[in-house]
């Protein structure tokens, strides 16, 4: 028995005709919906300013001039910007020359404290207290990082 030969041509259609009514049929197939949705995202956000309109944001602090023992206050306003009920926290780094934050502290009265969104501003006191006893140190610079935490 003879096997015939089957023209490269008519192998090449087939194939192709099958690969054409393959993605003729996945499209076929293939059905969707649309599902329209919406929906709120809790953000916690917090604004530094200098006037409790929250126009002026407080972008560094001059402390001027301290002596040893002296305390100095600043006034400044915190704002919950997001959306959601927010703890207040104030930490330091960057202090240079490192030294200085053995001898100067900053401390303020919001730590701990619960900012809603009802009443989203609050004023703060920040206080720079140098000690009697600081040596070595004729300047300093620091960054205050303060933080609001979602309240849970």
């Amino acid at each position: 028995m003879a096997m015939q030969r089957v023209p490269v041509g008519v192998v090449f259609t087939i194939a192709v005709a099958g690969i054409i009514a393959s993605v003729l049929a996945a499209g076929l197939l293939m059905a969707y919906q649309r599902v329209p949705n919406s929906g709120n995202v809790k953000t916690v956000g917090v604004g530094v300013y200098w006037d409790n309109a929250c126009t002026n944001n407080v972008t560094s602090i001059d402390w001027g001039f301290l002596e040893p023992g002296a305390t100095v206050n600043k006034t400044v306003y915190i704002k919950n910007e997001g959306n959601t009920p927010m703890v207040l926290n104030i930490t330091t780094d960057n202090w240079n020359p490192a030294s200085a934050s053995e001898n100067i502290t900053l401390s303020w009265n919001r730590e701990g404290y619960v900012l809603n969104t009802t009443a989203p501003v609050v004023q703060a006191i920040l206080t720079l207290s140098v000690s009697p006893n600081i040596s070595g140190v004729t300047s300093f610079s620091f960054d205050i990082i303060i933080t609001g935490t979602e309240q849970t």
